[in-house]
This record gives structure tokens, sequence and C-alpha cells, in this order.
């Protein structure tokens, strides 16, 4: 029997949490993620891995709408998706491994999240915009690429993150990638690693598969929503308000792991 109202309910978290994802250019992934932990009440394995199985239907939604309008270098995708794929592996098997120490997990996240603040919180404060304005491909020798995919598959295949939250940036300020062609190709380089560290997650039974579902439609809905709200929005202010956002969300995980009380 479905529960109506725990399908509209995850929906509308996956809305919102795509709406604000495509609004400050991260993806929804770093938004359910803490959501599903202190919101929701998840366990952290089972979070993670609702999430990053989530997080595939947005990507591949994603994806599609960016190489409908070009946004997309195929050839880094391939190196990325390929290099991803093995740190997913990697990341996924060490997360095997500390799936029990909850504490340790939660000090992950919490480092993890405090990139996210940081970076917001700069672009933010100093209006930034970073990323060279023209050009459809991502520069860079493909070593670098694939550098940069192995490191992040890791990490997704950890932490359950990664896509807008950690590629895009990537190609923007390591590898100086136009701004728009970062969007689209993090997006489809993302698909590779999401789906085997979905596919571990779901081996090891800790994703809520109807949540994942729900989750990742709503997401997928809400990005491109945000995404039309972009031009009618001051980025700037967003960034800055999310970015203390997410800096409290990380000393919640941080401090949740060493076991203190958080004020």
């Amino acid at each position: 029997m479905i529960d109506w109202g725990f399908v509209l309910l995850m929906t509308v978290t996956g809305i919102l949490a795509g709406l604000v994802g495509g609004l400050l250019g991260i993806g929804g992934c770093s938004i359910i993620l803490p959501v599903l932990i202190f919101i929701y009440a998840y366990p952290e394995p089972a979070a993670i891995g609702t999430t990053i199985t989530a997080v595939i239907i947005t990507a591949i939604s994603g994806a599609i709408g960016h190489i409908r309008i070009k946004n997309v270098d195929h050839s880094t995708a391939t190196i990325v998706n390929i290099s991803g794929t093995l740190g997913a592996v990697v990341g996924s098997i060490v997360f095997i491994w500390i799936m029990k120490m909850l504490w340790l997990l939660d000090l992950i996240l919490g480092f993890a999240f405090i990139y996210t603040a940081i970076r917001m919180l700069y672009e933010g404060v100093t209006r930034k915009r970073a990323g060279s304005s023209s050009g459809d491909r991502v520069p860079g020798a493909w070593w670098a690429k694939a550098l940069i995919g192995f490191g992040v598959g890791v990490v997704t295949g950890i932490v359950g993150l990664g896509g807008g939250y950690m590629l895009m940036p990537l190609y923007i300020y390591v590898l100086s990638s136009p701004v728009k062609i970062a969007v689209g190709t993090s997006l489809e380089s993302f698909i590779g690693q999401a789906v085997t560290s979905s596919a571990f997650k779901l081996w090891q039974g800790v994703v809520d598969i109807p949540a994942a579902i729900c989750l990742g439609v709503g997401t997928a809905l809400g990005a491109q929503l945000g995404a039309k709200l972009v031009p009618k929005t001051p980025s700037w202010l967003i960034k800055a308000l999310f970015g203390a956002l997410f800096l409290v969300v990380s000393l919640k995980f941080i401090f949740k792991g060493l076991g203190w009380r958080f004020f």
C-alpha cells in the first residue's frame, strides 16, 4: 500500500532542494543529505545511500537538458566518468569499512560541508564570478581531469556528495572552464560514479528506495525552476546566506561526531 503522505513529503523536499540547488549552482544532494539526517532523523549510512541514489535521477535529467543546449564537453565527461567510477569503487569500499563508525562519518561530513560553506560565503561576500565567459570546452590536460574525477569519485563513494557540489567548482576554479560548460559537463561527468556508489549502497541495504525515487524526481523538477529564477535573484546574497547556513550544518556534524553539544 502506497503511503501518499510520505510520497508527497519526499517529493516536496526534493523540489525545495532542487530549487535551492539550482539557484546556488551546487545541485540538490548537499541540501538533501543534512535534511534527511537532522530533520527526518535518518541514520547517516541510510541518508548517504538514499541521497546518492536520488542524485542519479537528477544528474541524468540535468545532463539531458544541457546536452540539448550544447553545454556539455563530452570528452571531459568521458574521462571523468571513467576515473570517477574507479574512485567511487574505492570510496564505497572505504564506506563499508567505516559505515558503523558514525562518529567518523559525522566528522567526514562536517569537514566536507565546510568546503561548501567557505566557497559560498566567499562568492557571496566578494560577489565574485569565476571562470571564463566563453568557450565550449573544459580546458586542461587529460591526466588533470582524470585525477579530479578519481578524487571526487572517492569522496562520492564515502559521503554520497559530488556532481555540482565538487565537480563544477573544480572545473571553474582549477581548470578555468566557462561556467555554463562546467555546469552541464559536471552533471554528465557524475553519472558513472553516482550509479557505482548507489549500487554499493543498495547491495549494503542502506538505501530507502521509495524516498530516493521521490527525492530524485522532486529535485529534478525543482532544479528546473531554480535555473529559471537565477536571472531574477541576487545570487551573491543567496550564496552568502546559505554559506552561513552550511557553516552551521558543518559545525553541527563535527560537534555530533565529537560527542559535544551544539548550541
